[in-house]
Parts: C-alpha cells; sequence; structure tokens
C-alpha cells in the first residue's frame, strides 16, 4: 500500500464519510437542544431569581452527576490533539511520559488532596476561590492569570487547521469560521450547552483515536513494526531530550492543579463523592486514551515519515481507514477539539464578565456574551501571533501559570489563612518578572539549559518566604 505525504481531503472522503462526518455534528447540536429542553422541564427555573440563573449559566445549578462529570471532564482535557500528535510522531513515547504520565499524578494530587478542600468555599470561579482564600487583590491578579491561562488558543489553531485541511481554505478564515461557530453554542446554552454537547463528543472522540490503533495493528503489526521503523531515541523516555527540559512538562502538569476547567467542574457537581470519584475515573480514560493517540502518531511517523508533523496523523488516519470509518475517525478528532475550545472560550468569557468586572456589573448576561466574543476575537489574533505553534503555546502559558500562581495556592491549602492578599501579590508578581526576564535575556553556558519556569517557581517561593519574614520582623 502506498502512502501520500499530502492529501486531498475534499476527493478522500466519500459521500458516506461526509454523511456521518455531518450527521455527529448534527447529533452534538441536537443534544446541545436536549439539555436546554431539560433545564425549562426543571421547577428550579421556573423560579426568576438572578443568582440561581447565574448558578445555572456557570456552574449548571451544582447539579452535575457522575456519568455529565466524567464525560464533561474527559472531552473537555484533549482539544490539542494535533499538538500532542505532533509531539509523539516527532519524539514517540516522549509524549505519553511529558503530556500523559505527569499529569496523571497532578489528577490523582487534585482528586484526593484538592476536591474536599475547595467545596467548603462555595465558590463560582477559580480567581472567586482565591479571592475568598486571600483577598480581593489575589482574586483580581488571580484573574488576570486565569484569563492568560484559559485563552483557547492552542484550541482555535488546531481547529482552524482542521478546517484548512478539509475546505482549503487560509488559516486565519478558518479559524474565524470555527470560533464563530463555537461562539454562537456557547452563547445560546451557557455551561449546560458544553455538559451536552461533551456527551457525544466524548464517545465520539474515544471512539475514533481507538479505530485509528486498530487497522493500525491490523495493517502493519504491534511494537515489532514500530521498533523497526521509528528511531531508537522514540522509545526513550526523554525522546533525545535532557531530564531537566523533560522534568520542566511535570511542572506544567501541575497546572492541573490550578486549572479553572477542573474547579469549574468540581463546583458544579452535585457532592464531593461525585468530583473525587469522577476525576478518578477520566484518569482511566485519558491513560487509554493516550496510548491510542500516541501509538496512532508513531505508526504515522513509522509509515509517513516526510509528512508535515502537524498534520501527519490525520494525513495516515485518511489513508488507512475505510468508507465510513473515515468519516467518524475525523468527526471523532473534530469533536475533540470543539469539546476543549468551548470551556476554555466559556470558563475565559466568565473571566473577563464576572472576575475581571467591578460588583455592580457581576452576572449581567449581556457582560458574559460580550466577554465571550472579545475572547473568542483576541483568541484568534494570538493564533495568528503564534503562527500557528501549538507547542509553543501550552509552554509559555503554562510556564507563567505553574510558576507564578501554583504555588500560592497550593501553600493556601497547606497552611490555610497563614498567606495574606499582598503577600500572594508579591510573590504572584516577582514571578512574573523573573520569568519575562529569563525568557528575554541572551544566557550562555550551564544557564541557557535553565527553563524560565524553573526560575518562576524559585522567585515565586522566595517571595512568599521573604514576605512573611519581613511581616514577622514589622510585628516584633
Amino acid at each position: 500500500m502506498n502512502f501520500d505525504l499530502t492529501v486531498d481531503y475534499r476527493t478522500i472522503l466519500s459521500k458516506l464519510d461526509w454523511i456521518i462526518f455531518f450527521g455527529v455534528l448534527l447529533l452534538t447540536f441536537l443534544s446541545i437542544i436536549y439539555g436546554q429542553h431539560l433545564k425549562n422541564k426543571n421547577p428550579k427555573n421556573t423560579i426568576k431569581s438572578k443568582e440561581l440563573g447565574f448558578l445555572e449559566l456557570l456552574l449548571m445549578g451544582r447539579q452535575l452527576t457522575l456519568p455529565l462529570f466524567v464525560a464533561t471532564l474527559v472531552a473537555t482535557w484533549y482539544g490539542g490533539i494535533f499538538g500532542v500528535t505532533k509531539i509523539a510522531f516527532e519524539q514517540g513515547v516522549f509524549n505519553f511520559i511529558t503530556q500523559g504520565v505527569f499529569w496523571y499524578v497532578s489528577y490523582i494530587i487534585f482528586a484526593f488532596f484538592i476536591t474536599h478542600k475547595v467545596v467548603k468555599y462555595k465558590a463560582v470561579t477559580l480567581p472567586d476561590l482565591i479571592e475568598k482564600m486571600f483577598g480581593p487583590r489575589s482574586g483580581k491578579l488571580s484573574a488576570v492569570f486565569n484569563f492568560f491561562n484559559v485563552l483557547p488558543i492552542a484550541y482555535v489553531i488546531s481547529l482552524g487547521l482542521l478546517i484548512q485541511a478539509l475546505f482549503g481554505i487560509s488559516l486565519l478564515l478558518s479559524m474565524i469560521i470555527g470560533i464563530t461557530v463555537v461562539i454562537i453554542y456557547t452563547v445560546y446554552g451557557g455551561f449546560r450547552a458544553i455538559v451536552f454537547s461533551d456527551i457525544i463528543q466524548f464517545f465520539v472522540m474515544c471512539l475514533g483515536v481507538f479505530l485509528v490503533v486498530v487497522f493500525s495493528y491490523k495493517l502493519f503489526g504491534g511494537i515489532g513494526f514500530l521498533k523497526a521503523n521509528l528511531p531508537a531515541e522514540h522509545f526513550t523516555l526523554t525522546g533525545g531530550e535532557g531530564l531537566a527540559a523533560t522534568l520542566v512538562w511535570g511542572f506544567i502538569a501541575l497546572s492541573t492543579l490550578v486549572d479553572p476547567n477542573f474547579y469549574q467542574r468540581v463546583f458544579a457537581a452535585k457532592s464531593v463523592k461525585v468530583a473525587k470519584r469522577g476525576i478518578l475515573i477520566s484518569t482511566i480514560i485519558w491513560i487509554l486514551f493516550d496510548i491510542c493517540t500516541t501509538s496512532g502518531a508513531m505508526y504515522a511517523r513509522a509509515v509517513i515519515p516526510e509528512a508535515a508533523s502537524d498534520k501527519a496523523y490525520l494525513i495516515y488516519a485518511l489513508q488507512i481507514l475505510p468508507n465510513g470509518v473515515r468519516g467518524l475517525v475525523l468527526a471523532g478528532i473534530l469533536a475533540t477539539i470543539l469539546s476543549t475550545l468551548d470551556s476554555y472560550l466559556f470558563i475565559a468569557g466568565n473571566t473577563v464578565s464576572f472576575d475581571m468586572m467591578p460588583r455592580k456589573y457581576r452576572g449581567q448576561i449581556t457582560m458574559h456574551r460580550l466577554g465571550i466574543l472579545t475572547v473568542g476575537i483576541i483568541a484568534v489574533v494570538m493564533g495568528v501571533i503564534f503562527e500557528g505553534n501549538i507547542k509553543e503555546v501550552w509552554k509559555t502559558l503554562g510556564s507563567y501559570s505553574t510558576s507564578c500562581l501554583l504555588l500560592p495556592v497550593l501553600y493556601g491549602y497547606i497552611f490555610p489563612g497563614k498567606i495574606k492578599d499582598w503577600q500572594f501579590i508579591f510573590a504572584s508578581v516577582l514571578g512574573i518578572i523573573s520569568v519575562s526576564t529569563w525568557r528575554n535575556i541572551t544566557l550562555g553556558g550551564f544557564w541557557k539549559n535553565i527553563d524560565e519556569l524553573y526560575i518562576g517557581i524559585i522567585a515565586t517561593s522566595l517571595g512568599l518566604i521573604f514576605y512573611g519574614l519581613a511581616e514577622k520582623i514589622k510585628n516584633m
């Protein structure tokens, strides 16, 4: 079987593929409408209360059951499929370690050590939680961090790349079309629309990546084929990178502990038990999903090593799959992107309309919609600035979030009430300055191998310590 390095998506897809592809899209939109129907049937929603309406908009009234929790959390976490498969294509098992194993540790920490701590605050957003833990200034600063952390740049790029591949239009126009559709249904149904769309997207995305591995194994065999056709570095834990560079991803994975998507779903869960069990079940599913995406991309590298790494997985998948299955897998890739993009868009919009606004404007539907629209525009602009480089987006935003926000929040859990409002501000700002400086100075020798994330973590930790000591000396 001969494989091409590029494919014309419009000719390789059969009528059956297109029917299945658009059928999945239709099911997704019908599920959103069904979710709204259930909301209208609920007697609680007949009560005209601004507070209840706002809680429904942001957290689905805190009524997220275990199946819905798992479906929406799993689906939300994998929008950057082209970024993940690109890493796996280029570096093999390194992807499973850096985009998988490190993150599983973070999920388990969140489930066992954080879920029960955050529920008692009755917060509605992560900055709202931080405000209740440390003070109003900390809440505002964390809103800024939160905004840049959840800007859906990588996922707008991913969606744009897929639309560009399917319809042959420019990446910019593809990103604009994609984000417009997502804005429309996100504004229409709020968090409920995201959850119910995630149900369909969850099943389709998991089935899609699984089928790629099944057909790959059927055509080429298993690990023996991969070892015979891939560089040895593809089977090492560091993928040719140094240990320090690999461990950076471990610290970035800890950003899960301050990831607003996790917090939003914990806040929306019916109980702490639902949240804890949901995260653990989701982790098992994520492990299986990562095995499939990493394996699929490694097969792509073994078969078409000269293909463009950011599109190779899709190019490979469309050539090994039969009619019908091809459309389903393509819909699964689309679902993987959409399920994350809409969540990040929604949370970033909440950050603008709720966390960054004066209190008198909080909870206004108009402000919420304007916030989502604003985020969509910024994400497209930033996608152009980053020139479609998803890995660089993750690395840049993850470094700031992890080094400047993670440690103060973790210390707040470990030593509740000990970190004060200005202490949080001082440490976080010191982290920002340190990371930004390290990124923009020319380094040589030993120092050029020190990632800015490590510098930020050290600076933030020292900021917390020195501020605390200064306060003690002041009060003596």
